[in-house]
């Protein structure tokens, strides 16, 4: 069941087994094998105590609009589509970048050869 629950976008491992132990579900039963009431009492339990699935994916897209919004160091890295805690950007960083842009004419790189 728990394998199961991480599944829900939203929830972990460790949700998942803390949900299971909250409502008495054996955690390594096969979801297959829950009677409908079980598999509804986890569903309101979802429901009442976590956001999951789409409304989770709302809410971090609407905090990451805010922070856009009011401009501060955050939201200004969320816009350039570069690394947003702090992580080096010198070298690295190809994650966030994209592919590299290779820049043509660098001056001396012959001249570094000996």
């Amino acid at each position: 069941v728990y394998v199961a629950l991480t599944y829900l976008y939203g929830v972990g491992p460790v949700l998942a087994v803390k949900i299971c132990y909250e409502l008495g579900v054996d955690p390594h039963a096969r979801a297959g094998e829950l009677s409908e009431d079980e598999v509804s009492q986890i569903t309101n339990h979802l429901d009442k105590n976590y956001t999951v699935e789409g409304p989770l994916r709302r809410k971090i897209q609407q905090d990451i609009g805010r922070l856009r919004e009011i401009q501060c160091y955050r939201g200004v890295r969320h816009r350039r589509g570069l690394p947003v805690r702090g992580q080096r950007t010198k070298t690295n960083a190809r994650t966030r970048k994209g592919r590299k842009k290779t820049v043509a004419g660098k001056k001396g790189v012959k001249d570094m050869k000996h």
